[in-house]
């Protein structure tokens, strides 16, 4: 079962990775035009995302090879998205433009990334004793 499941979370973790490495970088360095096309967007949390991204690659391997810094790497993650969070808030509040679709993809994204760290930690550390 730990097999299949590291495999599992590993495989769904760098895809998820990959498509958000993409879609941020699309917007921090313009590619296709897709910053015009993705209206009011907010820099705090399109970087989260990115330098998310990367630590998900990480974590990926992590995966596979049932190493015990998965779990700390996906926790950088789970408080990088915190603080993007709390500047999106506090964006809001000063009465910055922003998509309304950012507010269900944060919460989205947090979400995700607690579920790959609650994996990882039955993975790496609970069933790996």
């Amino acid at each position: 079962m730990k097999n299949i499941l590291k495999y599992i979370a590993a495989i769904a973790l760098t895809a998820f990775a990959l498509l958000t490495m993409f879609l941020s970088s699309s917007i921090i360095f313009d590619w296709f035009g897709v910053r015009a096309k993705e209206g009011n967007y907010v820099l705090i949390v399109v970087w989260a995302n990115f330098i998310s991204s990367i630590l998900y690659l990480f974590a990926s391997y992590g995966f596979i090879t049932l190493k015990k810094w998965t779990v700390n790497l996906l926790k950088i993650s789970l408080l990088l998205l915190i603080f993007a969070g709390i500047g999106f808030f506090i964006h809001i509040n000063r009465g910055g433009l922003y998509e309304t679709k950012t507010i269900g993809a944060l919460i989205f994204r947090f979400s995700v990334t607690l579920l790959f760290t609650f994996l990882a930690y039955l993975t790496t550390i609970k069933w790996n004793k």
